[in-house]
């Protein structure tokens, strides 16, 4: 037990470290304060019991942190920000002057970074509108002028931009990655309540199936931290080289690592996003006096109920697909087979040129395949594991799932990292 607790304690003896531990706590508790600061006119009840009913903004609601849930004032929470940012990250891969910005440094990261904060303004301006508006349809918000409105939209986004302040102060001044740690912390923060309602609705004959639900979890976990930590190491070979007339050097030998989920949580965020589209459209068709549209609109309510087949199926295959298609867009095989010729490397085994490009995707797809058809099963297994045992209350989706374990492994990553090299600093004084 000392053993393992032996980084943390080490590292309250460092003094820097300390005070980032201290900074990112402080900015955390800032965060879910401000979780609780409702907007004026919403009946937060029948907001809860919505949000209750409604997957999609279950979803928002997890990466608004909880916050959507409450309406407060940071309510958008980081959900205008990530979207942005995967925004930039695609236009990265298309767009030859962003690509370029990318590859100036460090100088070149934060010119995209701030265009990704110009971005979130907007999209945050639209997705308060946008949230405003389906309250008010559901009776949710109250009779407000127009003043009123305004000062809601404006405080929503006002929100967000502090949000994604906060963020960017723990990750200078902090540990680990700020907008992650956010998530984190709002998916976290729900644990309590989600337990203390299982406790409270189960009863004798649920016990066991709670712990089938407990083991399942943690075989999930384990699954997860397994396959985000899985990579596949290409060796690369470097020739050998003739400096100054001298013998030749040894060839140097590194390693080219393939990560088995290498699209990470982005595939079941696109895909959860299509998959509840019928669904709405269902419910809105179901309303009208059409006999043919409402007849459509009952049957994709039935079948695009997320505790469906069709539902289900439908959510693994986009899952899936989007996998394939976020893989392909972050790597591309071609260039990095050019990197690799360019400083003189190979392959061994492989001819420089065409025959390594078709080697890394001949890698790239069957890698990818297996992690795409895990997160495919991710994403439906809470849903299938809910069905089985009966338990509704300790639902979790496999994104905050994901979001939670990759956070975990990368803070750890980082954390670790700092003790490394304090660990050299104080060798290197003596």
């Amino acid at each position: 037990m000392t053993n393992i607790l032996s980084p943390v304690i080490n590292a309250f003896k460092i003094a820097e470290l300390r005070r980032k531990i201290f900074i990112t706590i402080v900015l955390v508790i800032i965060f879910r304060i401000s979780a609780h600061i409702p907007v004026s006119g919403v009946d937060l009840a029948g907001l809860q019991a919505l949000f209750a009913s409604n997957q999609f903004l279950g979803l928002l609601d997890i990466f608004s942190g909880g916050t959507l849930a409450n309406f407060s004032i940071i309510s958008l929470g980081l959900n205008p920000y990530i979207n942005a940012s995967i925004i930039f990250q695609l236009l990265t891969m298309i767009s030859p002057k962003l690509e370029a910005l990318s590859k100036e440094g460090e100088m070149g990261r934060q010119i995209i970074n701030q265009y990704t904060r110009y971005l979130t303004v907007p999209l945050a301006i639209l997705q308060a509108i946008g949230m405003f508006v389906l309250l008010k349809n559901q009776g949710i918000i109250a009779q407000i002028n127009p003043m009123q409105v305004a000062a809601i939209i404006i405080g929503m986004t006002a929100g967000t931009i502090f949000l994604m302040w906060l963020g960017e102060l723990i990750t200078e001044y902090g540990i680990g990655n700020g907008i992650s740690l956010l998530i984190f912390a709002g998916i976290v923060s729900r644990v309590p309540i989600t337990l203390t309602q299982t406790a409270f609705v189960a009863d004798q004959t649920q016990i066991m199936n709670i712990l089938i639900f407990a083991v399942l979890g943690i075989l999930v976990v384990a699954g997860v931290v397994f396959v985000n930590e899985g990579r596949r190491q290409i060796t690369v070979q470097y020739a050998r080289r003739f400096i100054g007339g001298k013998g030749p050097e040894t060839g140097a030998q590194t390693y080219l690592p393939l990560r088995v989920n290498q699209a990470g949580v982005i595939p079941i965020i696109f895909a959860v996003s299509l998959v509840l589209v019928p669904s709405f459209a269902g419910s809105y068709l179901a309303g009208l006096s059409q006999p043919q549209l409402s007849s459509i609109g009952r049957f994709l309510a039935v079948n695009f109920n997320p505790g469906s087949l069709i539902y289900n199926l439908v959510y693994f295959i986009l899952v899936v697909g989007f996998t394939f298609f976020y893989t392909a867009v972050i790597f591309n095989p071609v260039k990095v087979a050019d990197e690799i010729k360019k400083y003189g490397g190979f392959i061994p085994g492989i001819r420089p040129g065409t025959q390594t490009a078709a080697f890394l995707n001949y890698i790239m797809v069957r890698i990818t395949l297996a992690g795409a058809f895990f997160l495919g099963a991710i994403a439906i297994l809470p849903s299938i594991a809910s069905q089985i045992t009966g338990i509704q209350t300790l639902l979790l989706g496999g994104t905050g799932l994901l979001i939670v374990v990759s956070v975990i492994l990368d803070t750890a990553k980082q954390f670790e990292s700092k003790l490394i090299e304090r660990s050299y600093e104080v060798f290197a004084k003596r």
